[in-house]
């Protein structure tokens, strides 16, 4: 039986069991991008590692309800529209198209990509309620929150002392207190806007997210992920405008947040000029080779982008590709098994050891450096062990090991079936006869072409004396 799963708490700073609200299920909301420029990898890093989470926890029986938003209407988009002299709405449609195809080529899928236009009647009547509540006050036709009236407001970020509140300065003199936050923000000349009972605006940012979550969540969530540079003051407020209305707490159960991304040693930043978007990234290595790189880190923990970095993990990902298709082809021709001897019986309670310490790591707060350990072993094990046997059990029983790995980590995203038809399969093996026949003459060159010639056309073979075998690579 795997461990129990123990999760890291950005609230409590501890690790507890998992336990979901409701289980089987597990409602899971995962802040998104604001829709004004191109995703970049310190988004992809969120993005792969609590999908790697998502995955994970199905593999273990639970039903995820995965919800990503969309940040579609923000000052940031209203600036870029200003600047492009366009529309701000063909802003927010370019990138939200680069933004979902990105997730698609990532193998990411979200049950539920909300966007914050679609949902401002919901938003007005959250805001509403905590008006009424008495949480929320209207001024000068804006509305804020008046954090004073939560009694939790800090614990999430550890900023307990109200002078660390302060927030949106340019409109201090409308607010209560000056660290109250904006839920509706008054219409500004030349901006978007949509008419409410405190007149025409658009909402605050942190407001969107409490709405689509619980809409689609509930009351109750057990999953609310982001970068760490959400804590405060996004995820902070969303705690506070949330509890404060729906009189629940915890209204999120679990709290989990990815660690700073760096380029090359220095944070990642426009005026550094080492942004590297995902589109770039994607154009260069495979996706199955950036998610390896992404889960190569705990989420928790600092991610290095460099030349070496990315490199190792092409390598690593390459070595796993080809061991996963070395298996299938053996498979394709292995025989059951009756009877192990006391080597393969140890080879395969070797294979069934990584099990374990798979998901013993993977339960250790989905530490996936730890888990990524053992799937490098289980490569070491089939070249040493079983490649070349014909032990269906052994091979069958690591194709078991490979199949879970690579639904948590996705190494297999984008790769094309490699499933040829018969008839392919006939003319290769005829190609392959007449090459060995060349070897057995020593026409070492012209063998060597066929060999070579195939390897271009993502057919790589592999000599044992004089048997031949070959894997689809491409």
């Amino acid at each position: 039986m795997p461990s129990h799963i123990k999760v890291y708490n950005t609230l409590t700073r501890k690790h507890e069991d998992f336990e979901p609200f409701d289980p089987p299920y597990v409602k899971m909301y995962v802040c998104g991008p604001t829709v004004y420029d191109e995703s970049h990898i310190g988004h992809a890093r969120t993005y792969v590692a609590f999908d790697a989470i998502r995955r994970y926890l199905e593999r273990r029986g639970y039903h995820v309800i995965y919800v990503q938003n969309i940040t579609d209407i923000d000052d940031k988009i209203i600036q870029r529209a200003l600047e492009e002299r366009i529309d701000w709405r063909d802003i927010v449609e370019r990138y939200t198209g680069e933004y979902l195809d990105q997730l698609k080529k990532l193998g990411i899928t979200p049950l539920i990509n909300p966007r914050v236009t679609y949902h401002i009647a919901e938003i007005i009547g959250f805001i509403q309620k905590l008006i009424d509540k008495g949480y929320a006050y209207s001024s000068g036709g804006s509305v804020y929150f008046d954090a004073n009236t939560y009694e939790h407001y800090g614990e999430l970020s550890r900023r307990l002392e109200k002078t660390m509140w302060r927030q949106e300065d340019d409109v201090l003199k409308e607010k209560r207190n000056p660290y109250d936050f904006a839920l509706w923000k008054k219409r500004k000349e030349n901006e978007p806007y949509w008419e409410s009972p405190w007149g025409p605006g658009r909402p605050g940012w942190h407001i969107e997210c409490s709405v689509m979550s619980t809409r689609y969540l509930g009351t109750r969530i057990d999953i609310h992920g982001g970068g760490q540079d959400l804590i405060f003051p996004h995820h902070e407020n969303e705690r506070a405008q949330s509890e404060a209305l729906l009189g629940v707490r915890p209204w999120v159960k679990y709290w989990m947040h990815t660690g700073m991304l760096t380029v090359r040693g220095e944070k990642m930043s426009k005026s550094l000029g080492n942004i590297i978007t995902l589109k770039e990234l994607l154009q260069k290595y495979k996706p199955g080779v950036i998610r390896t790189w992404i889960l190569s880190a705990h989420y928790r923990s600092q991610l290095e982008f460099n030349e070496h970095s990315i490199e190792q993990a092409t390598r690593n990902h390459n070595r796993i590709m080809n061991v996963m298709r070395e298996i299938d082809s053996q498979l394709s021709e292995a025989q059951p098994t009756f009877y192990l001897n006391d080597d393969e019986l140890a080879v395969f309670n070797k294979v069934l050891n990584l099990f374990r310490g798979f998901h013993e790591a993977m339960s250790d707060d989905f530490n996936t450096s730890e888990a990524m350990k053992y799937v490098m072993e289980a490569t070491n094990i089939y070249h040493k062990y079983i490649e070349g046997k014909e032990s269906f059990s052994l091979l069958i029983t690591a194709r078991m090991f490979f199949e879970l790995a690579d639904h948590v980590y996705g190494f297999s995203v984008g790769e094309e079936s490699k499933v040829i038809a018969e008839r392919e399969k006939e003319l290769l093996k005829l190609i392959i006869e007449t090459r060995s026949v060349l070897r057995e003459k020593k026409e070492y060159d012209l063998a060597d072409r066929i060999r070579d010639k195939l390897l271009e056309l993502g057919i790589r073979l592999y000599d044992k004396g004089k048997e031949t075998r070959y894997v689809i690579e491409k």
